[in-house]
């Protein structure tokens, strides 16, 4: 009998001992994430697919996630302070939409991993190493690829009598003019004059339509870039209004009235964020995580917006369309 008592004694105190260590084994961890965006709250679609992305990978807020966004609203020169705000919070990571807004994650923090969307170029404006090999603290999806010849490639077959273009792009971010030297390349194979409008704060879009429509191009374009992304919109309105053809990064301008966009899905871009970010909690450093680069391109027309110019899309690019609006 006093065998059997001392061993129930030695259950009940190594169950008691055990409990606290279950307890804590069911209580997660609340991972702090800082979103930095140029944006604007007002207009959040990176932001609400980056965390329905992270709620399909088993994140639920207030349970083992929260999140800091901070939003430049166009104002470029915000990003740094934003930045040091999101360090001074002890975030777990930050997540940078745009190239300013992850160069300002970057210089304000070594150690809190910083995940990138929409920026190009990454390894020429200082962000990483090099694609494969990030090094730091630094890594994410960018834009990397050719598709800026290729949309002057569709320009052309769509209108074979293109010759002038204008650009829209972001004067004072590197990654956007780094765009507009790699369109000029391709322009000048291509015997098309490409005509620079740089824009940097909201009252530049002004401007810089007046100027468009004072000058007669055949046809716009603008560089994959978060604060034009915002101002889309008043982009394509006044692409309609000018009657100009038109070819953008992203199918968000085409689904407004613009007449084509080619190049990778916003969207997708932000699940590749969401992905990266699951990685890094789990444990994976940044430095060891490849950037990663569109898989696959999307060809998105708009008919409506071609019938309204009098053009004909010729089978050749209705061919390769990945999508139609209609």
């Amino acid at each position: 009998m006093e065998q059997f008592r001392r061993r129930q004694f030695l259950i009940a105190v190594g169950a008691l001992l055990a409990a606290p260590n279950a307890e804590s084994q069911q209580t997660p961890k609340l991972y702090r994430i800082g979103w930095l965006s140029s944006a604007s709250p007002s207009s959040p679609i990176s932001f609400d697919v980056f965390r329905q992305s992270l709620r399909e990978l088993g994140y639920v807020e207030g349970r083992n996630i929260t999140f800091e966004p901070r939003w430049t609203e166009g104002n470029a020169a915000a990003a740094p302070s934003l930045a040091r705000s999101l360090v001074e919070l002890k975030v777990d990571l930050i997540v940078a939409n745009g190239t300013q807004q992850a160069l300002a994650a970057k210089n304000a923090t070594a150690t809190i991993p910083v995940v990138f969307a929409l920026v190009a170029f990454p390894d020429k404006t200082g962000l990483v190493a090099s694609l494969a090999r990030p090094g730091g603290n630094v890594t994410g999806a960018a834009f990397v690829g050719a598709e800026y010849g290729k949309r002057l490639e569709l320009l052309r077959e769509v209108s074979p009598r293109l010759a002038r273009v204008a650009i829209l792009y972001p004067h004072k971010n590197p990654a956007s003019i780094l765009a507009l030297e790699e369109t000029q390349r391709w322009a000048k194979q291509l015997s098309i004059a490409l005509e620079p409008y740089g824009v940097h704060r909201k009252e530049d879009f002004e401007a810089a339509f007046a100027a468009i429509a004072r000058n007669r191009p055949d046809a716009l374009m603008t560089t994959a870039d978060p604060l034009l992304t915002s101002h889309r919109k008043e982009i394509v309105e006044a692409v309609v209004q000018q009657r100009l053809l038109s070819i953008f990064p992203l199918p968000e301008y085409v689904e407004l009235g613009g007449l084509m966009s080619y190049g990778h899905s916003l969207p997708d871009m932000n699940r590749q964020t969401a992905r990266y970010v699951d990685r890094i909690l789990k444990g994976a450093r940044p430095a060891d995580l490849p950037v990663e680069q569109p898989i696959k391109f999307l060809l998105v027309i708009n008919r409506k917006a071609a019938k309204s110019l009098g053009l004909t899309i010729p089978q050749s690019v209705l061919a390769v369309a990945d999508r139609f609006i209609e």
